[in-house]
């Protein structure tokens, strides 16, 4: 990861103006109270990426902030990864003992975690029932990184029961929201410009990751950065930018790699493999998580962009995109439907019919698709940047904390 101590001012030049005072403002009012996050794993996965940005900002602020992570067995991921599944609305037979071995993970936890804090912020369902650790005077907010717009009811039952317990709930899209008897608030997750996958690259350092993968620099390149998992549809890319080759020459790249909490990754990665049928300009890259150069210049090199999810509790890969000025197609669920302002930041699209359409369509209107990349950096400027986020957590802090 990044090295440099991060600082709240290092963002003035970037963030829009006001923002980096309103910080300094906001931070004022909470000198001396703490807060705790708690996710499921340190590294892989958007909302570790996000927290390991996140964290010293804060610190920097003078918040005095801690982030801690629940520990798993196999068997406790494959559960977690099912109720992910479930929520986001895919059938699943989950078994009262895979409930069971669920809880018993979280109360061994729970037995030897400090989780003492003025404000505790319990990312996604696999640390949510350690809501009874809570002490009365502290704060507890869980934070739903994914869509659970449309879960399976069973599964929403059983996580509703203990979700009810916070003091409120934090979701990335109106359309997140539940039936639930506590506030229910609206932040979007945020990119930081400043981080290895989003700083400004040299053109030596670009061309560098492409030969060390040996993409060709001579033709388009099509790229989809996601994690190998079905819901991120990269068989559909690999099917979109088959039919848009008959037509234009160009490359696909699909960069990705797992998470620690998703033991889904290996298969899907063996479907991508197969269905690319060794096309030689088909590059599949099954990167670490600290890729975060070889991810940031891929990004940058490429003619468009594809984020073609079936679900998706945000897409940050499309913030990171539109935040190298590239047009960027997405699937037209969750998240990606309020980063991507139609015919403006890029396109949304429903079929991978469509998404080579408007793929073949950027490729053939080059000024068309630079200025849509020039509106997509100032769109993500102003609602998807890391200062944004940060504003927004510190809000919550003092509205719930009675500041």
């Amino acid at each position: 990861m990044d090295n440099h101590k991060m600082t709240w001012e290092a963002y003035r030049d970037i963030a829009p103006s006001g923002i980096v005072d309103l910080g300094h403002r906001i931070s004022e009012r909470l000198k001396g109270k703490t807060l705790l996050h708690v996710n499921s794993t340190r590294w892989g996965g958007g909302v570790a990426e996000m927290l390991h940005r996140l964290v010293p900002l804060f610190q920097d602020l003078g918040v005095d902030t801690q982030w801690d992570v629940i520990e798993g067995s196999p068997e406790f991921y494959q559960v977690t990864k099912a109720f992910h599944n479930a929520l986001q609305g895919q059938a699943q037979v989950i078994t009262s003992e895979m409930y069971d071995a669920y809880l018993k993970i979280n109360k061994k936890n729970g037995r030897k975690m400090d989780l003492n804090a003025d404000m505790v912020i319990i990312h996604d369902p696999q640390p949510a029932p350690l809501i009874y650790k809570k002490k009365k005077q502290s704060k507890w907010l869980w934070r739903c990184h994914i869509d659970a717009s449309r879960p399976q009811r069973n599964v929403w039952n059983f996580l509703k029961s203990y979700v009810s317990k916070y003091d409120g709930a934090i979701l990335s899209l109106p359309g997140f929201a539940r039936k639930l008897n506590i506030p229910q608030y609206l932040v979007y997750p945020s990119i930081d410009p400043l981080s290895d996958k989003n700083k400004e690259l040299t053109e030596d350092e670009v061309r560098g990751v492409l030969r060390k993968y040996n993409i060709p620099e001579d033709k388009p390149m099509i790229l989809q950065v996601s994690r190998f998992d079905r819901f991120k549809d990269p068989v559909g890319v690999i099917e979109s930018y088959k039919m848009v080759k008959k037509y234009n020459d160009c490359c696909l790249v699909l960069a990705g790699g797992g998470a620690a909490d998703d033991p889904e990754g290996a298969q899907v990665l063996i479907d991508v493999e197969n269905a690319a049928e060794k096309d030689k300009d088909i590059f599949i890259l099954d990167l670490p998580p600290d890729a975060n150069i070889e991810i940031n210049a891929l990004q940058r090199a490429a003619t468009v962009v594809i984020q073609k999810s079936l679900k998706e509790g945000f897409g940050l890969t499309v913030a990171e995109a539109m935040w190298k000025g590239k047009p960027v197609i997405g699937g037209f669920v969750g998240g990606i439907t309020v980063q991507i302002v139609y015919g403006q930041t890029g396109f949304t699209v429903n079929s991978v019919e469509g998404c080579a359409y408007r793929i073949r369509y950027l490729l053939n209107n080059p000024e068309f698709s630079k200025q849509m990349g020039q509106n997509a950096k100032e769109f993500t400027r102003h609602n998807f940047l890391i200062t944004r986020h940060i504003i927004d957590y510190l809000s919550l802090m003092i509205a719930n904390l009675n500041l």
